[in-house]
């Protein structure tokens, strides 16, 4: 009979969350739990926070009724960045039983010596100055790929975010650590990494966030792509002003990195971007963005954009939408802004309608999907490298090219998880792109 405790997980939020939750339950399984899916029962949930968008902080509240559905006896764990930003919140929600803050959730085991149920959820946070040293963390799951983190934290003091409120100073982990995380993902048979963090192109401040670095981003991106075994690795996400001229070069020559970049831009207008207090004009991105297509003109570039920030004007947004237009880029990623308590943007006057911000999302959405095809229709007749995924959506298997193209072709299972060689053939009526093999490589 098996008498091992059991606990859920569910993640709410960035990839970040994700690699952060999978290094959570193995603490668990050290500690002889069996992980089983959220909505089986279990005697612990634990449910992973975000605060970036409003709807994040909805959804908790449906999630902590899902887990007990499973089992109303368990015992329910919140943490996350919402449970460092708004703690007193999450315990109030019905069925919470603890909230852990940014220092405590990678302790969590600690704090179940009891597992009864509180009738008030129990809070341990801490200022988050204190949150100044870092945890390493990578998630391997179902996927073919893993999330390595390899930075947290941000010291950037953009006016609309909470994340330096909920993560804490810029600090990164130490080199070595994350080539031998790098090495051990390699060995499970994950064909692909993506690196993440807050700010990753800050990568190499200690882990005590003190500003002296020990190796740069640069560094990093080199290093990691000496490392045997790994099939692929991909930038998440890069503040334009620390995409430097070097790593772009490093990754067109590089044996591993793919010529996919993720550049947040935030607006297109030089007076927004100035009342974000962003560290970049939009001179800068263009450039960018000239540069990576100047050495990979394959390459993808997809672009975060935030809509109706207080003071964007009609004449502001259209500066925004005519600048993508115009660039060179392959999709959006478009938030609509949000107000979020103690950020200076939540102060500020001129506070754009709801409903002005929906359609401004709108029309950037629009663009997004016209972006897409373009980059789509730009790549058929190529030969690209496809990674599959595993799961059978409908009766295909998808998966991505080193270029961030969609393919799917009817499902296999002997091709999960492995690498081909395909020529994109023409764009499915989902939009999808269909493919021929060129030659049957597994790896």
């Amino acid at each position: 009979m098996n008498t091992k405790k059991k606990v859920g997980f569910y993640t709410l939020g960035c990839k970040l969350n994700f690699s952060e939750t999978s290094t959570i339950a193995r603490s668990f399984k050290d500690e002889g739990f069996d992980r089983v899916d959220f909505n089986d029962p279990a005697d612990i949930y634990v449910i992973n926070t975000c605060s970036v968008t409003e709807n994040a902080d909805k959804r908790f509240k449906t999630v902590v009724k899902q887990a007990q559905k499973s089992n109303p006896e368990a015992f329910v764990v919140a943490v996350g960045c919402y449970a460092q930003l708004k703690p007193q919140e999450l315990a109030d929600v019905n069925g919470v039983d603890l909230v852990l803050g940014a220092t405590e959730k990678f302790k969590i085991t600690d704090y179940l010596n009891d597992l009864t149920k509180n009738d008030l959820g129990e809070i341990h946070s801490c200022e988050i100055e204190d949150a100044d040293f870092y945890v390493g963390s990578y998630s391997i799951g179902d996927r073919t790929r893993a999330f390595l983190k390899v930075q947290d934290g941000c010291d950037y003091k953009c006016t609309y975010c909470t994340i330096p409120l909920a993560r804490g100073i810029s600090r990164s982990d130490e080199l070595q650590n994350v080539i031998s995380n790098a090495k051990e993902i390699s060995s499970k048979g994950i064909k692909e990494i993506v690196l993440t963090g807050v700010n990753i192109g800050d990568y190499g401040k200690g882990e005590f966030g003190n500003k002296k670095h020990e190796h740069t981003f640069l560094e990093l991106v080199e290093a990691l792509d000496q490392v045997e075994g790994i099939e692929r690795l991909r930038i998440s996400s890069i503040e334009p002003n620390l995409l430097k001229n070097e790593t772009i070069d490093v990754v067109s020559k590089s044996r591993a990195f793919v010529p996919h970049f993720h550049i947040p831009l935030q607006s297109g207008s030089n007076v927004i971007l100035k009342a974000m207090r962003r560290r970049y004009m939009r001179e800068l991105y263009v450039d960018r963005v000239i540069k990576i297509k100047e050495v990979m003109p394959h390459a993808c570039i997809g672009v975060d954009v935030i809509v109706g920030f207080p003071g964007e004007t009609e004449d502001h947004f259209l500066e925004t939408y005519n600048f993508l237009n115009e660039l060179d880029i392959s999709y959006l990623h478009v938030f609509t802004y949000s107000e979020r308590a103690n950020t200076v943007a939540a102060e500020l006057d001129n506070v754009v309608p709801k409903n002005i911000r929906t359609k401004r999302s709108k029309m950037l959405r629009g663009l997004s999907a016209k972006k897409r095809r373009a980059f789509y229709e730009s790549q058929i007749g190529a030969t690209r490298k496809v990674l599959f995924e595993s799961e059978n959506k409908a009766g295909y298997i998808h998966g991505f090219t080193d270029n961030y193209v969609k393919v799917k072709s009817p499902w296999n299972p002997e091709l999960v998880n492995t690498l081909h060689d395909i020529e994109l053939t023409k764009i499915d009526d989902d939009g999808l792109v269909r493919f021929d093999f060129v030659e049957v490589h597994s790896a």
